[in-house]
């Protein structure tokens, strides 16, 4: 792994009778995000957070702190942190492979967070052997260990010149879907609707590059602690409309190309038109208004 990056978990993998050293790297990371201090508004200094006493509101020190398990309404079983370390089993360090599935077998609802997994300078060959023995079996590795305080079920598959470990979510975290879409009406589409459908996405079709993909929330976060350092006030965010049942089927047909914008609008009287038609110059006016300021702040950012 590349200089400056350092392994979360160092052990060994075991599939059949044969094991190795590896490492374990954070793949996904959010330290980069932009992140915020609570500040008091009165004196601008940094707030530093302390624990109160829900009764007394008295400050409970740290060597005063403790786990508890609430089994009625403020009545609470305490468990000390020792009682809690004593339960998580001991670690051998050891990625026992128990079965080599389909990656297709494992619905990726149930993916949590992956790592990077590298060998150790002796382990190489054999690492090697297993990234490339699945890459031809087409075939993925379910593997469990102790991670992080804790029992995990894990995921590996290769990955370019090696392999990637997921850590799974367990049954009874992952919900079920059948209470998310329990409300979900029942709607058979079809005819030109589902045709129109089919059609747009047929010229939408891609190819997945995460490098394509900007983080918007980021830079929009990025722009108000840069405007705010220049003084400057943001625009604001324009609300996205939503398509009604009654305009559903014409939006569909706008944009599969089939009509223009107005084509299945109402005609309107003479004095609507012209009422239109000012509303129309106002809106304009407005547009280029707004252009001509993001102009201006897009020369004053540069």
């Amino acid at each position: 792994m590349a200089t400056g990056h350092r392994a979360q978990w160092k052990g060994f993998i075991k599939f059949g009778e044969v094991s190795f050293g590896v490492g374990l790297y954070t793949a996904a990371s959010t330290s980069d995000r932009i992140t915020f201090n609570t500040i008091d508004k009165a004196s601008g200094n940094r707030v530093n957070r302390v624990f109160i006493d829900s009764e007394t509101e008295e400050t409970v020190p740290k060597e005063h702190q403790t786990k508890g398990f609430e089994i009625e309404n403020g009545q609470y079983i305490v468990i000390d942190p020792e009682e809690v370390a004593a339960t998580i089993p001991e670690s051998n360090k050891t990625l026992e492979i128990e079965a080599f599935i389909a990656c297709s077998d494992v619905d990726d609802i149930y993916f949590d967070k992956p790592y990077y997994l590298t060998p150790d300078k002796m382990g190489a060959e054999g690492f090697a052997a297993l990234r490339d023995g699945m890459k031809k079996s087409k075939v993925a590795a379910i593997a469990r260990t102790i991670l992080f305080r804790r029992m995990r079920t894990v995921l590996i598959r290769p990955h370019g010149r090696g392999l990637i470990a997921t850590t799974m979510s367990y049954d009874y975290e992952v919900r079920s879907s059948k209470r998310a879409f329990e409300d979900m009406p029942k709607i058979e589409v079809e005819g030109e609707m589902l045709d129109l459908a089919r059609h747009i996405i047929a010229t939408k079709k891609g190819t997945f590059d995460p490098a394509t993909f900007e983080d918007r929330y980021e830079t929009a976060l990025a722009e108000l602690v840069k405007a705010k350092l220049e003084g400057r006030s943001l625009p604001k965010t324009k609300k996205v409309e939503i398509s009604k049942p009654n305009d559903l089927l014409a939006a569909l047909r706008q944009s599969a190309g089939l009509t223009k914008a107005t084509a299945d609008k109402p005609k309107r009287t003479a004095a609507n038109a012209n009422a239109g038609t000012g509303r129309q110059r106002a809106a304009r006016g407005s547009a280029s208004n707004a252009a001509a300021v993001k102009s201006a702040s897009q020369r004053r950012a540069s």
